[in-house]
């Protein structure tokens, strides 16, 4: 009398099972990837390689050997390609992701730290800071179009959205030089904080915020007049700056105020300032700029920040806070903010989260010591 009643409850548990099963397969994979489109992220890692993970299939799938030192990986906005440079042998890579080889080793001299994209994607802007040049790089021929020299150890050139300036900082001298984007001729040199390091820009092209590797202080410039406006004093070094899309605010985190501080851009003052954990270190602004992400490297685990309100995301409905490998760093979405992806530097991997419920995926080995990473939709 009971095999019927048995019988419908095995199969509806089977039926259960299998939609389960499918659900977790499937759940992941990006709505706008059709077939033919592949969506993958690059990670350089201390052994000189970079491990390209699907991010359909949720794995690594090839383990790509560069130079020493890998730094400033980038994926290039229009071609199927990542870039990046060799900061001990002294050249700039490019990736084809379509084959997974390594096409291109161009010579910029050494101590190249990072790179830029021109506006347009045609150039690539490139400093040797122990030949204190600037380069520019054709994209499509990878060929050199032009050099200029710089101020003393320069580690980083960024173009302005109008196209018109490559703005350096240079380490050595505690300046930024500005250089005519079509020539690289030297416009000018402005005295800023010490250790310059990293660069903001106003989407108008006006203004350009200069951060300090040593100093907890940044500095003001105006791009059009050539001039200091001001230094702006904070709570703790910074390590990284982030502008909001529509150029009102820009954010600062810092492990040393084991925070985050707000900077108005039109008055360029210091406003809110939140404590998010133990050392916050890097973060990823969504798209609309209402959601936040903080990598605290050392809690082991990423904040959800509520950007607008001012206040940590603790939605019932997802993870909080978002836990992650060993010293979580670099951040990065997929194209469609559906997956959020964290470089953990100690533990050798990358943690995929589900940006929806907050909640972790799966951590994916990438190699010894992963330090950053890019993600190419082709």
């Amino acid at each position: 009398m009971r095999r019927p009643r048995n019988y419908r409850v095995f199969s509806l548990l089977g039926i259960l099972l299998v939609a389960a099963l499918i659900l977790l397969l499937f759940e992941h994979r990006p709505s706008f990837l059709r077939p033919g489109l592949r969506l993958n992220a690059y990670v350089t890692t201390s052994d000189g390689n970079l491990t390209v993970v699907d991010l359909v299939k949720l794995g690594a799938i090839a383990h790509v050997p560069i130079g020493q030192k890998l730094s400033g990986v980038r994926e290039h906005p229009t071609r199927a390609e990542i870039w990046g440079v060799s900061i001990t042998e002294g050249f700039v890579w490019v990736l084809d992701t379509r084959s997974n080889q390594v096409v291109a080793k161009i010579p910029v001299g050494p101590l190249p730290y990072a790179l830029d994209f021109s506006p347009d994607s045609a150039r690539a802007y490139v400093t040797s800071s122990g030949g204190n040049t600037l380069f520019a790089i054709d994209c499509r021929t990878h060929a050199i179009l032009g050099t200029a020299k710089t101020g003393r150890e320069p580690v980083l050139a960024r173009g302005t959205p109008d196209g018109k300036t490559i703005v350096v900082a240079n380490r050595g001298d505690a300046t930024v030089s500005l250089h005519d984007a079509a020539t690289l001729a030297l416009r000018g040199t402005i005295p800023v904080v010490a250790r310059p390091e990293d660069i903001a820009i106003m989407a108008d092209s006006s203004v350009a915020f200069v951060r300090s590797a040593s100093e907890a202080r940044i500095s003001v410039v105006d791009l059009r007049r050539g001039v200091l406006l001001t230094h702006l004093e904070l709570a703790g070094r910074p390590t990284q700056m982030l502008l909001k899309p529509d150029g009102g605010e820009l954010y600062l985190i810092s492990p040393e105020a084991h925070g985050l501080q707000v900077i108005n851009t039109a008055t360029h003052e210091v406003g809110d300032y939140m404590v998010l954990g133990s050392a916050p270190t890097r973060a990823i602004l969504s798209a609309d700029a209402s959601l936040m992400y903080v990598s605290d490297t050392a809690a082991n685990r990423i904040i959800p920040v509520d950007i607008v309100d001012r206040r940590l995301d603790r939605d019932p409905s997802k993870g909080f806070p978002v836990p992650a490998g060993q010293s979580p760093s670099a951040l990065r979405f997929d194209p469609q903010e559906s997956l959020l992806l964290a470089v953990n530097h100690d533990s050798g991997d990358i943690a995929i989260i589900r940006v929806r419920t907050n909640y972790l995926v799966t951590m994916i080995p990438v190699g010894d010591n992963p330090t950053d990473l890019a993600v190419k939709l082709f």
